[in-house]
């Protein structure tokens, strides 16, 4: 057997958006592909710039509005895929926090600065009637929950499974983005133009690995769910049961693109440069459609 191609992989949030990544991983289908992926604890936003540009990792798990601000900062970035194209943010308050105008004057929590929670923040923000000004923009981390339920912030935005959690709660969303169903390209598969244009082999191994995680999870939910419980430490069934149908509904399978998730992250940053195709790259998911690689996946898996 030929030696496998290291490849890392920046973990910036653990989601069930994630999950194609952990899926294929598990099931050896990277190495099936010549890849010996490692999974890296990375800082999103501010950092995938610099990481992804000094080497440190191959690629990132990031929505492109942190595409948008590398870019603007001189690096050169683009995502090549998606694992979601809508925002699956709901923001729950702290109790007390009944309406979008109690939230005046109060901290808003968000992951990091930079992060998908940051501008995504703004716009359900501008969706109440609010701004940004009208409230203290705090980040809390990737576990939020807590917080809110103590009320050290007043609201924060959740994806699954803590969504599903404050659900569980009881907790009532003061918007749902998610329900919305707004265009986003809120979780993709981002990395250097220039390993993509020196390491093209390795990027569409990657991506013919990850898609097939997609494939596997839905034609064996039971070993699906064994790998989804593990990696978000889920002990709670219908959580677990709720966090992979939230994936299964919600993850294009084929790891594609979606244009109107892309001129969303555009409006909301309003960056200098507002040319799409500075911050996308579709052409290997192009050329996997064009040598017939999904349609034989989908074939294989019989979904």
């Amino acid at each position: 057997m030929s030696e496998l191609s290291a490849f890392k992989v920046g973990l910036a949030s653990p989601a069930n958006t994630f999950f194609a990544i952990w899926m294929a991983k598990a099931a050896g289908l990277y190495e099936a592909f010549g890849l010996d992926v490692e999974i890296v604890p990375v800082v999103g936003g501010s950092q995938s710039g610099p990481d992804l540009d000094s080497d440190r990792i191959q690629l990132m798990h990031i929505g492109m509005s942190s595409v948008v601000r590398a870019n603007s900062m001189g690096h050169d970035l683009v995502t090549i895929g998606s694992l979601s194209n809508i925002i699956r943010n709901s923001m729950f308050a702290a109790p007390g926090i009944n309406s979008p105008s109690d939230l005046k004057g109060g901290i808003v929590g968000i992951s990091s600065v930079g992060s998908e929670t940051d501008p995504t923040t703004t716009l359900a923000l501008r969706k109440m009637g609010l701004s940004r000004d009208d409230v203290t923009i705090e980040e809390i981390g990737v576990e939020r929950l807590s917080a809110v339920c103590a009320g050290k912030v007043s609201a924060s935005l959740m994806g699954e499974p803590y969504r599903s959690k404050a659900f569980a709660l009881g907790m009532k969303p003061l918007i749902d983005l998610y329900a919305d169903r707004t265009p986003w390209l809120y979780s993709g598969l981002v990395v250097s133009r220039k390993f993509l244009t020196e390491h093209r082999d390795l990027v569409v191994a990657f991506i013919k690995a990850t898609v097939e995680g997609n494939y596997l999870a839905l034609a064996n939910p039971e070993q699906a769910k064994k790998v989804m419980a593990r990696e978000l430490k889920l002990t709670d069934a219908k959580i677990l049961d709720d966090t992979y149908e939230n994936f299964k509904r919600e993850t294009p399978i084929n790891a594609e693109l979606t244009v109107a998730g892309a001129q969303n992250i555009i409006e909301v940053l309003e960056p200098a440069n507002k040319d799409i195709n500075a911050y996308l790259d579709d052409s290997v998911h192009e050329g996997l459609k064009k040598e017939g690689f999904f349609a034989k996946t989908k074939a294989k898996y019989n979904v």
